[in-house]
């Protein structure tokens, strides 16, 4: 048999080598998922260790959630990859391209326009995409989060805000696509670094605009009121010298009564977000019997897309709570990691495009996947980067959620170094509380997957001593 593969021709061995790391992959991370699923199962009763966290309601509440959650994620994680197999066995990467060209060659654009063909072929594979993750989709928001008590959508509020989201992307990835093509296209023996500048230009202006342009198309950002809490931010902002501009609490519970809260902007533009779930006094699903933010005709129109009738009452975080929650993130802020991860970013996508200029001359690589008599741009990089750059994204990804780690108690010490740590204490327990986290992980998962601590490590370190 090992005979048999190593007289295979070059071609064949990298696809079936593509195969064979897509299914061990997918089966080390089923083997993860199991054994934290065990977890689930057998942890029937909240630990002794945990007694004065969590009541034995919101435990086991939160103990089923999680295994719906996890028995979910085994089933659409085995028909993705066996979806994904089948198209290359099949040859549906290539099929599709050929179609792409059929349909761009009726509106007189021939084989020589390989731009138009790729646009039209990145269209078509997002919108089969995105039909076949739907069923997906429905079941996960509307029966298991239904379940659970934490979806707030209707299905017709859900089928717009799909054919909105997919309309959007679109008008973003269509011409970023297009450019970066030509650059390529034009870029000469350096196209590399111009593709990497370009990249990088895109990524600083879409994460600038995100949250004034993209974002409010979506949900419903306003002004924080004047009063308190308002104050408390500016004034906890002014102290570390956050350039603080403007403070919004978004809608998030027309959609879901998880909760978040994030900054953006570069420079001296500084912006926080709050979603209003996050906030115990503002959350609509807190005040029985009332509408939603917003009046008259926003109100019944809204009445027909989101389910008004609340579901979690009293959730979210007192003020206090809310300011240690956004020391923390500030912390993130203080401490230069968003920086470090846009450093990081970036180096690791200087290096793709290197490797890809080096890769892309390959044959081969696109004989391999069915594409004998042409090498298209777009194929090559989806080839390289989704197919040939695997291993070595898993090993990234892993090493980057080591780091984000140890970036959160990195936070977490400076919020408790602002002299927040029993309020965060407090906050983090009712997050994980309103949220239906699990806080007992399986060690092997929990290294793997937790991009955070674990709810018990976190609180650990935030009242054993100071660390340096």
């Amino acid at each position: 048999m090992l005979l048999e593969i190593l007289a295979l021709p070059v071609e064949d061995k990298i696809f079936y080598a593509v195969l064979v790391f897509s299914w061990t992959v997918y089966i080390w991370e089923a083997y993860l998922a199991y054994r934290q699923r065990k977890i689930y199962s057998a942890t029937m009763h909240v630990p002794t260790e945990l007694g004065k966290i969590m009541d034995s309601e919101t435990f086991e509440k939160s103990r089923l959630y999680q295994l719906d959650k996890s028995n979910f994620g085994f089933w659409s994680g085995l028909y993705s990859e066996a979806e994904g197999t089948l198209i290359l066995l099949l040859g549906g990467i290539p099929f599709l391209w050929k179609v792409s060209g059929i349909l761009t060659a009726r509106f007189g654009f021939g084989a020589e326009y390989e731009i138009s063909q790729s646009l039209v072929f990145l269209m078509l594979a997002t919108l089969f995409s995105a039909l076949t993750g739907l069923p997906w989709s429905l079941y996960s928001t509307f029966v298991i989060e239904e379940k659970h008590g934490f979806n707030q959508q209707t299905v017709g509020f859900f089928l717009k805000d799909a054919l909105k989201k997919f309309a959007v992307t679109q008008c973003i990835l269509l011409p970023v696509t297009s450019l970066l093509l030509y650059i390529i296209k034009i870029g000469g023996d350096y196209f590399f670094i111009y593709a990497w500048l370009f990249t990088l230009v895109v990524s600083l202006i879409l994460v600038t605009i995100y949250a004034d342009y993209i974002a409010p198309l979506f949900d419903k950002f306003t002004p924080l009121p004047d009063g308190e809490l308002k104050s408390a931010i500016e004034s906890m902002s002014k102290s570390i010298y956050f350039p603080l501009t403007k403070i919004y609490v978004v809608e998030g519970s027309k959609r879901s009564s998880h909760s978040n809260a994030y900054f953006y902007g570069f420079f001296k533009n500084k912006r926080i977000v709050l979603f209003d779930t996050l906030l115990e006094d503002y959350s609509p699903l807190n005040k029985s019997g009332e509408k939603e933010p917003g009046t008259g005709e926003e109100n019944e129109a809204a009445g027909n897309e989101s389910k008004s009738k609340p579901k979690n009452k009293k959730q979210g975080c007192s003020n206090p709570e809310v300011l240690a929650v956004l020391g923390h993130e500030l912390g993130h802020w203080k401490l230069g990691h968003t920086v470090k991860n846009i450093v990081i970013s970036q180096m690791n996508s200087f290096l793709c495009f290197f490797l890809f200029a080096v890769l892309i001359g390959r044959k081969e690589l696109f004989i391999a996947f069915g594409f004998h008599d042409t090498q298209p741009t777009l194929i090559g990089l989806m080839i390289i980067f989704q197919f040939i750059f695997s291993p070595y994204n898993e090993l990234l990804s892993f090493c980057l959620t080591v780091l984000s780690r140890r970036f959160e108690f990195q936070a977490d010490a400076f919020a408790r170094n602002m002299g927040r740590s029993s309020e965060l204490y407090s906050a983090l327990i009712k997050l994980n509380k309103d949220n239906l986290g699990f806080p007992v992980a399986d060690w092997l998962f929990s290294m793997w997957h937790y991009s955070h601590p674990p709810l018990l490590e976190r609180l650990r370190a935030l009242t054993g001593p100071k660390q340096d």
